[in-house]
């Protein structure tokens, strides 16, 4: 049985030129970045060599790219430094947010004496920009901003320049978790000017448990793993040498290649939409994934008329991998945080089901889907 994978917004499949560039330097780059002879001094080149070009990428510069052990711990150091380092005591999120920057503010909460506002969504899990403005203007407080650039459930869109603009008009700061933008949509923070962000290599088909925090320059880090000098003092720990060179080869490979690939993918995601309507009635499509312009080209979200309880096992059994939201929460029994947050009760308890697509991916794969689909709900 042939797997039909369309879970991309959980993690992609790891590009063959990533794996040997992996490979090779899992087998001639051994050396520690932080050791003086010659074998660690050409890991530390070449990790810096990365550093640059992974920034060059972005308009930044290489002192502002910490790299870490994914999207979820630089949305911790960054969120953490902001309370801790910053003077941060009140931070605007929404309720849609992923679970590295929810369940991170609630801590904080619990820890420090700071206010959290959450921004009006709409029912299409929108951000309220006016609403937010208010909230900024609301007090005198130092403020930070934290929203996601690309949901990771609904695929939303967030308007970067906007609220870069409404953060700067009230000086506030503006960190983006972006795990799901990176490597799929083009960051220029010369035109953007965000404070933070994240990335994450395996959701650009690289490899897991490696990604990066932007900070703008000019912001001292105080680290939350302790017992080394690494990343500038920002990140103890000896550095992950061959992922680091994975994810810059994945992310050169996804920026290279990102208009040709986007609209092979749109292409794609278009005809599914379509197929979906023709063959079902009553399918909707959560948050503004049926969008071109408003939702990422990676996912659709697909609420059915009513609930499926083995749906996704069903689905599964017969090789095709889906989610019925983050795979952070797959096991959970509590549903969606997202579409409980935007949808009405009974909405939400109906079956949703996330496909997110990437470049593997064929219309004769979707055609599979879709027969599946009308023989299981039929």
């Amino acid at each position: 049985m042939k797997t039909i994978y369309l879970d991309n917004a959980a993690t992609t499949p790891i590009l063959p030129e990533v794996i040997d560039a992996v490979s090779s330097a899992m087998s001639s780059v051994y050396g520690n970045p932080s050791s003086i002879h010659h074998v660690g001094r050409k890991a530390k080149s070449l990790v810096e060599t990365s550093r640059k070009n992974i920034a060059k990428h972005f308009n930044a510069s290489a002192q502002e790219i910490i790299f870490t052990a994914g999207g979820s711990e630089a949305d911790n150091l960054i969120l953490r430094n902001a309370v801790t380092n910053l003077g941060i005591t009140t931070i605007i999120s929404s309720k849609i947010e992923h679970h590295a920057v929810l369940h991170t503010i609630e801590n904080l909460l619990k820890e420090f004496d700071i206010v959290v506002k959450y921004v009006d969504l709409d029912e299409k899990g929108a951000v309220n920009y006016v609403h937010l403005e208010e909230l900024l203007q609301e007090s005198e407080d130092t403020k930070l901003v934290s929203l996601m650039y690309v949901n990771n459930e609904i695929g939303n869109i967030l308007n970067l320049e906007k609220v870069s603009e409404l953060c700067m008009a009230n000086n506030a700061l503006f960190h983006s978790d972006s795990v799901q933008g990176v490597g799929h949509f083009n960051m220029d923070l010369k035109k953007i000017p965000i404070d933070f962000f994240v990335a994450s290599a395996h959701k650009f088909h690289g490899p897991k448990g490696v990604g990066f925090a932007y900070i703008k320059k000019g912001f001292g880090i105080h680290p939350i793993l302790h017992g080394g000098e690494q990343e500038r003092g920002a990140r103890a720990g000896t550095e992950n040498v061959h992922s680091i060179l994975g994810m810059e080869k994945a992310l050169k490979i996804a920026c290279v290649n990102m208009k040709e690939e986007s609209n092979y993918i749109q292409q794609l995601k278009n005809y599914f939409i379509s197929e979906l309507k023709q063959n079902f009635i009553g399918i909707e499509f959560n948050g503004s994934s049926e969008s071109d312009l408003e939702s990422s080209y990676i996912i659709l979200n697909v609420r059915f008329p009513k609930e499926y309880g083995m749906l996704l096992f069903n689905l599964d059994l017969r090789g095709i991998a889906v989610s019925g939201g983050s795979a952070c929460q797959s096991g959970s029994n509590i549903g969606s945080h997202v579409l409980h947050a935007i949808l009405p009760e009974k909405e939400a308890e109906k079956t949703s089901i996330r496909f997110s697509f990437s470049k593997f991916n064929t219309v004769k794969e979707l055609d599979v889907v879709i027969q599946t689909l009308k023989k299981l709900l039929n």
